[in-house]
């Protein structure tokens, strides 16, 4: 009775949780989404290559994952409410103090370093704690704490760009700083749950087959330990290690595409205002992309791992169809198409990873992946930037960015093949353990 007493509640206060994890996505991740718009502006303000200019994204993504492992750590040892609201103190101060502009090194450590670690401390228990609140409908709930990310991402594009057009790109990081401030109010409303993912643990056990019992109280004595510290023993297990390359090689691509969408739609002549609503275009696709593919998964019909397999298959086809285009209609279908499959992506990647490691070390297991991703992060915009300015066209980096996520599908496929031989093996070595005398009836004329 008290394994089912312990099991995640699925619902109730746990709802509240996402909506406010949705909150937070918006103004973080969407934030760092439409940083596009300031691109240009702060490219010709210090007048440097595009290349160095992209530096503020990847010190900002870098550092979003770098500090993963920490705030994760924190969120262990103290509550995910109070990490929370320490990132929002952190994202403003990076906002707020990159308002004074004084130089290129100072955009880095301004709205590259603290506005990172801000996005990093409220992002990781945001998307946490939502794991811990929810069991059966996790796919779900994190589709729908992920979407806010493109909800607000679909005002924040015009919005930002009026910023910019009023109160300069100076002004707008100001405002925007204040703005996520907000984060601090839905931290307050993250209420901790007592020890979830140990108590989901401990459910999970009490279901094992007869004759597993000693193993079964093992575990359960050895999950307060992993609950109360960090696991650093993870990057041990091939499965991790697999996904993680798996993760580096995305963060190399993900972020491409939004920093150079708007100068390439600049130089195919496209207004200022239609370019905003490129960004519109991308956020509302994406938004539909993670309900869809959140509600699908929840319906466990296929295989998680095969379903991001799928989507990221289908994301980079669009990327290398999207250089195609020539004009502000193609530009806006074939972002339409990558916005849509980035959506459905980023819907199931957390519970993959949730799924790969277990529960009990879910934390741990985020901490590292971010940390471990970050490489991916920090090189992929300087590296693209790279090859645009070799290239001297913004579609090169668009390229780059395809085939890298066509190289981190085969780890995916690896991966897959790597848990399957592990079932069947485990599923060959239980087969004996069920019957406990080779030869039953020898056992009955005995009896008699």
């Amino acid at each position: 009775m008290q394994a089912k007493d312990s099991n995640p509640p699925d619902g109730g206060y746990g709802w509240v949780v996402v909506v406010s994890a949705f909150m937070v996505m918006g103004l973080t991740a969407a934030v760092l989404k439409t940083f596009g718009l300031f691109f240009v502006e702060i490219q010709q303000h210090f007048d440097e290559l595009a290349s160095t200019t992209s530096w503020i994204t990847a010190v900002t993504i870098a550092i979003f994952h770098l500090g993963a492992p920490v705030a994760s750590s924190l969120c262990v040892r103290y509550t995910h409410r109070a990490v929370l609201i320490t990132g929002g103190l952190l994202a403003f101060s990076g906002m707020a103090l990159g308002f004074l502009g004084l130089n290129m090194v100072w955009m880095y450590a301004t709205t590259g370093f603290l506005q990172g670690l801000g996005i990093s401390f409220s992002w990781t228990p945001a998307i946490s704690i939502v794991s811990h609140y929810f069991s059966k409908k996790r796919a779900l709930a994190n589709a729908i704490a992920s979407a806010g990310e493109c909800a607000f991402a679909f005002t924040f594009g015009p919005f930002f760009q009026w910023l910019i057009s009023q109160y300069g790109w100076k002004g707008a990081l100001l405002i925007i700083g204040g703005i996520q401030l907000n984060i601090c109010v839905c931290g307050v409303l993250m209420r901790p749950l007592a020890s979830s993912c140990l108590l989901e643990a401990s459910h999970s056990e009490t279901e094992t087959p007869p004759g597993n019992g000693a193993s079964r109280i093992d575990k359960e004595h050895k999950s307060p330990v992993t609950q109360k510290t960090f696991n650093w023993m993870l990057v041990r297990r091939p499965e991790f290690v697999l996904y993680a390359i798996f993760g580096i090689l995305t963060a190399m691509s993900f972020f491409v595409p939004p920093l150079f969408l708007v100068p390439l739609s600049y130089s195919l002549g496209i207004d200022e205002s239609w370019t905003a609503s490129l960004l519109s275009i991308l956020a509302m696709v994406d938004f539909a992309g993670r309900l869809l593919c959140g509600w699908y998964a929840n319906l466990h019909v296929t295989k998680t791992v095969h379903l991001l397999t799928m989507t990221i298959t289908l994301i980079s086809t669009s990327l290398m169809l999207l250089p195609l285009a020539n004009n502000y209609l193609s530009l806006a279908i074939f972002t339409g198409f990558y916005g849509f499959f980035f959506g459905t992506t980023v819907a199931v990647h957390i519970t993959v990873l949730a799924e790969v490691v277990g529960m009990p070390d879910f934390d741990s297991a985020l901490g590292l992946f971010m940390l471990i991703r970050s490489t991916g992060g920090f090189v992929g915009p300087p590296l693209a930037g790279l090859i645009v300015d070799m290239a001297g066209d913004y579609r090169a980096g668009f390229y780059m960015a395809g085939a890298t996520l066509v190289l981190s599908a085969g780890f995916l496929v690896t991966l897959d093949q790597l848990q399957q031989r592990k079932e069947k093996g485990s599923q060959t070595n239980t087969k004996p353990e069920k019957s406990t005398l080779p030869y039953p009836s020898l056992h009955l004329l005995k009896l008699q």
